[in-house]
Order: structure tokens, then C-alpha cells, then sequence
């Protein structure tokens, strides 16, 4: 890690502005920031501290929706009594990711612009081709291991996934990141990389997070997260899905559903063409299962991630018919 130097910021003002110097980056609860440093993947020339700012911690869930800090920690939101009750597929990502270590330093801000897990991009001085990396220096792991690299959004210049949960959740509930006065919807603020991989968000230079703000909505109210992986615990998602689904009177038949996916694509992953063939459908579990496999629309697969495009649809599966009372 090379030296670097400190500033504490005494507001969000001071942060934004120390921001915009190149080379500066945010801290917050430091747990992919320091990660990269270590790796030579992040090279700061300004460490900014925000991990004191007031007003950006705090969790508010009313009849209109919840709205989150950037800087409340993972764990104090899984944890919230009111979004277990009103987002429970919010509070469900965050339970299943990382460890509990890790989620009781890692803010809400810091986990959405966290990195991908591409080894290629982790290992520079082994891999020095990443076009996330080093934008024009060529992708190491098209031809390379490419067992949880990504199936959809990918380009000539990129495969690797985004690798995070929080993100799959609040991309089904219709979710909005704030940039200060500015409300990104959250499937808008992540990027597929096309030509630009080092690009993956929205957000600019200067920019900082500043609140999650999420709608109420009985789907939202009726949601869950479910998470495929290759062990139990502190794993990444070989595959994940968020689903919140709203029936009809009947109890049967679907007025409204939700679908993102995970641990697939180059970025949280809505699968628009699975709720449109739901809605206004019985639900059963021949709908359901015909249905998802339209989640993997335009998948490409890379060698030895081609296992993704039969994982994901009976994960989106799954998670439906257990919101469906069918499972």
C-alpha cells in the first residue's frame, strides 16, 4: 500500500469538495477501500473520513417508503424491525452477505459501490490486462477461469460480475440512490460495461451517496431473498434472486411481481420479461417455472460459468413459488 495522506472531514460539503481532487476517495466503513489499497488495486492519493458525518446513519420507514443512510451500518438495517416487516427481501440481502464481521463495519453507501470479485481485476501484478482496471489493456478473463464470471450484460471488454446482494434487492423494489438532491432510480445507477468497464456506476467524481430511499408497496411488503452459493456462509451468489409479489384478491392470481438478479450479470440484473409473462397469470408451478426461464434472455455464457444460464432460472423459480405460498 503506498502513503497516502488524511482528511476528516467536518461535513458532506468539506467531503464533496476534497472529492473532486483526483486521486482523493471516500472512507466509510473502509471495507473495500482498504481491501483494494492492500492489493494495488486502489492507489489514493487522499484518504477522505466521513465515517463521523451526523445525518447520514439513520434508517426512517413511514406509510410512503424507507429511507436509509449511507452511512448506517449493514447490520443495524437487516436488523431494523420495520424493514424486516415492510422490505424483508432488503433485510434478507443483507443477512446472507458477507460475514458478521464485515457487516457490522460495512455502510450502506460503501456496499453498493463496492468492486467486483474478478481475480483478474484483484491481481494486478499477476493480470496487468483489465480493461476495468486499465481501460484499453485487454480483459484476462475471456479465455481465462470463468467460473463466477457473468452470463448477461457482458462485452467484448468485459465479463466480470457484480458481485454484491443489497443491490439485487433494491433493483426489484424500484429503489432510488441519492446523490445528494439528485434520486438515481438503483436499476439505472449500475452500468453493463459496454466499451467503458471501468465505469460500473453513475456516480462521479465529487459525488457521494448520501441516502437509499426505497417505496412502500405490497410487493415490496411480500418479498424475499434468496441466495444460491458454494458454501453456507461468507460466500459470494453463484446465483441470487429477489422477488416481491402481489396477488389478487384471489389469492391466486398475480397482480404484481418483482424479479433482479445476482452473482450473473455485469450489474444487479431486472428480469422485466419474467414479471410481464406473470402478471394477470394463475400462479402455479408450470407458469412459474416456463416463466423463468426468460430471465436468461440474451445470456452468453464463457466456458466454465455456461452452469449459471440452469442455475438462475430455478433460483427466480424458486424464490416465486415460495412467495406464492406454492413452495
Amino acid at each position: 500500500m503506498r502513503d497516502f495522506s488524511y482528511l476528516r472531514a467536518a461535513s458532506a460539503d468539506e467531503a464533496r469538495q476534497a472529492a473532486v481532487q483526483s486521486g482523493a476517495m471516500l472512507l466509510a466503513g473502509g471495507t473495500t477501500l482498504l481491501d483494494l489499497a492492500k492489493c494495488g488495486v486502489f492507489e489514493p492519493e487522499t484518504v477522505i473520513d466521513i465515517t463521523h458525518l451526523s445525518g447520514l446513519s439513520d434508517v426512517a420507514v413511514n406509510e410512503a417508503g424507507a429511507s436509509i443512510g449511507a452511512l448506517a451500518k449493514m447490520e443495524e438495517v437487516e436488523g431494523h424491525p420495520a424493514i424486516r416487516a415492510n422490505f424483508p427481501a432488503v433485510s434478507e440481502s443483507l443477512w446472507l452477505a458477507a460475514s458478521a464481521q464485515l457487516r457490522n463495519m460495512a455502510t450502506i453507501g460503501g456496499n453498493l459501490l463496492q468492486r467486483t470479485r474478478c481475480p483478474y481485476f484483484r491481481d494486478p501484478a499477476t493480470f496487468p490486462a483489465c480493461n476495468k482496471r486499465n481501460p484499453g489493456s485487454g480483459c484476462s478473463a475471456i479465455g481465462g477461469v470463468t467460473r463466477n464470471h457473468a452470463v448477461l450484460g457482458t462485452s467484448a471488454h468485459c465479463i466480470a460480475s457484480y458481485p454484491g446482494d443489497l443491490a439485487v434487492a433494491l433493483v426489484a423494489l424500484d429503489a432510488s440512490v441519492k446523490l445528494g438532491g439528485q434520486a438515481i432510480p438503483a436499476e439505472d445507477f449500475f452500468l453493463t460495461p459496454g466499451d467503458r468497464p471501468d465505469r460500473e456506476t453513475m456516480i462521479e467524481q465529487g459525488e457521494m451517496i448520501t441516502a437509499v430511499t426505497i417505496p412502500a408497496s405490497p410487493a415490496a411488503g411480500n418479498s424475499t431473498y434468496l441466495k444460491v452459493r458454494d458454501r453456507q456462509s461468507y460466500e459470494f451468489a453463484a446465483a441470487s434472486a429477489a422477488v416481491g409479489l402481489e396477488l389478487e384478491a384471489d389469492g391466486k392470481t398475480v397482480r404484481d411481481v418483482r424479479v433482479a438478479l445476482g452473482g450473473v450479470a455485469t450489474k444487479p440484473w431486472r428480469a422485466r420479461a419474467v414479471e410481464q409473462t406473470l402478471i394477470g397469470k394463475v400462479l402455479d408451478a408450470r407458469t412459474v417455472e416456463k416463466a423463468s426461464r426468460l430471465a436468461m434472455e440474451g445470456a452468453v455464457s464463457y466456458g466454465a460459468n455456461r452452469y449459471k444460464v440452469e442455475l438462475a432460472p430455478r433460483v427466480v423459480a424458486r424464490a416465486i413459488l415460495k412467495m406464492g405460498g406454492l413452495a
